[in-house]
């Protein structure tokens, strides 16, 4: 069996949850499905508001460079996320865009995935703070590079006290969104 690793950039702007959703595909993939995976993060000036970037690694064997060079995976929740890392996507690689925000994606030869995340986190939990949740369950579905069980695990033990049920829902509306699409 060959080995797989996969570099994905989560990126958007401050408040959308992106370091702690990083933090969870991290765990996701590494506490539960027991891969290698290294995580790193990067804020704007300001926590909400400025950008924000969080990445992770998930390799089958140990990663020997710790930083995204050109990510196989890109989640841009935001115009100006798109704008920034769209052309430091690898052209066999995926993008994935929240369409609440992004209008426009820039040319790419990635394959480009737009869904509606923030409005599928509003409609399934009533609220946009699991926009990110949303996100990864799509990212999942779409790509395989943690297991629904391991990602789940990770965000039910990150979830704040009484918010577990609104970030169930928001994972698993993001895995159908994404599935969908895969199957298209």
């Amino acid at each position: 069996m060959q080995s797989r690793q996969w570099e994905v950039r989560l990126s958007g702007t401050g408040g959308q949850g992106l370091v702690t959703a990083g933090i969870i595909l991290a765990e996701g993939a590494g506490i539960y499905d027991g891969k290698e995976v290294v995580q790193t993060q990067v804020y704007g000036p300001q926590s909400r508001g400025g950008a924000s970037r969080s990445e992770v690694i998930v390799s089958d064997e140990p990663v020997m460079y710790p930083e995204v060079t050109e990510s196989d995976v890109l989640l841009a929740m935001s115009q100006e996320a798109a704008n920034a890392y769209v052309h430091e996507q690898r052209p066999e690689g995926m993008v994935l865009v929240d369409s609440t925000f992004v209008k426009q994606v820039p040319e790419t030869e990635a394959r480009v995935y737009e869904i509606p995340l923030t409005q599928i986190a509003r409609a399934v939990a009533g609220t946009e703070i699991v926009a990110s949740i949303v996100a990864l369950g799509a990212l999942a579905a779409l790509t395989g590079v943690v297991s629904e069980e391991g990602l789940e695990q990770a965000v039910l033990a990150r979830a704040p006290k009484g918010t577990e049920e609104a970030n169930r829902k928001a994972l698993h509306a993001g895995f159908a969104a994404g599935a969908e699409l895969r199957e298209q």
